[in-house]
């Protein structure tokens, strides 16, 4: 049965089969990732008209709806039951109900529950609908500049130490950017284990964006450790960002540091030349950038 779009002014939407009868609609819908402003008029107009919300948390999704007064039923959806809730949801898809699918922040599927119920709504030929916005990942992406075409997006690393030692160095010699969601209790040790397995390469670590507490810092992974170490405990939610590996002999793009210290020591400068070379190409006192490479040069 092949299921084609019928829009309708003012209405979510549906869909009509072959033999004429009415099939319901799954929109897939971004919700913020933390402003509650950051929710596009389309998201808000679905979530009003559609029969039904599946949420990942329905207590979370309800902030969200009491915000701007939206009175439509909640379904939980969470990944313990995204077998068992699926099919129920794809039965009121068949009886002409439309569906939004949402969850805690940012799109589902995208590192949360979602990808069940799409597969099996596609499967059984109904539409499929996506409703963009807010992204954590592309958040952070455009808050620090990177100027490479691409980047490979990770989701959440392996919790456990072993396996994620073990993930992180298959992509030793990817030369994309590489960017992942941490939880904060895991932040300190997965910045560790990149250090470990990567060297101390540029990084980027976005926490809380679009929160009151919002923190974007641009540094070397061992420069982003210290700085989270000596904030206590470690709270929010996390964006890393990974530099790729670089050809050998490539100078790095960006005025870190560290890099280019790194960088010119493999050429085989010493410590006087490198203060030399840096403080000419960045217009800063050599005596003042000698000082600052003592502090690293020989760890």
């Amino acid at each position: 049965m092949v299921a084609r779009h019928k829009k309708r002014a003012g209405t979510a939407g549906e869909a009509e089969d072959e033999a004429g009868g009415k099939q319901g609609v799954l929109y897939v819908v971004a919700t913020p990732i933390g402003n509650l402003e950051d929710i596009t008029l389309r998201a808000l107009r679905l979530l009003r008209e559609v029969d039904l919300i599946a949420a990942e948390d329905t207590r979370h999704t309800r902030k969200l709806l009491n915000h701007y007064e939206i009175n439509t039923p909640l379904l939980s959806y969470y990944r313990e039951k995204e077998a068992q809730r699926a099919d129920g949801i794809v039965a009121r898809l068949a009886a002409g109900e439309n569906v939004a699918l949402v969850s805690d922040a940012g799109t589902p599927g995208i590192a949360d529950p979602g990808a069940v119920l799409v597969n099996k709504a596609r499967a059984a030929g109904f539409p499929v609908v996506p409703v963009p916005g807010a992204s954590a990942l592309i958040a952070l992406l455009s808050a620090v500049g990177q100027v490479e075409a691409g980047h490979l997006f990770l989701g959440f690393l392996p919790a456990r130490a072993n396996e994620r030692r073990k993930f992180l160095q298959t992509l030793i010699a990817e030369p994309r950017p590489l960017i992942f969601y941490e939880a904060p209790h895991r932040l300190l040790a997965t910045l560790a284990d990149c250090l470990a397995v990567f060297g101390d390469r540029p990084a980027a670590v976005g926490r809380e964006l679009s929160k009151l507490h919002e923190e974007v810092r641009a540094d070397a992974l061992s420069a982003l450790r210290e700085i989270f170490s000596a904030k206590g405990a470690v709270k929010g939610e996390f964006v890393v960002l990974v530099e790729g590996r670089r050809e050998p002999g490539e100078r790095p793009e960006a005025d870190n540091l560290r890099e280019l210290a790194a960088w010119h020591r493999e050429q085989g400068l010493s410590l006087k030349d490198t203060a030399r070379r840096i403080a000419d190409d960045l217009g800063l006192s050599r005596s003042q950038v000698y000082r600052q490479l003592l502090d690293f040069w020989d760890s």
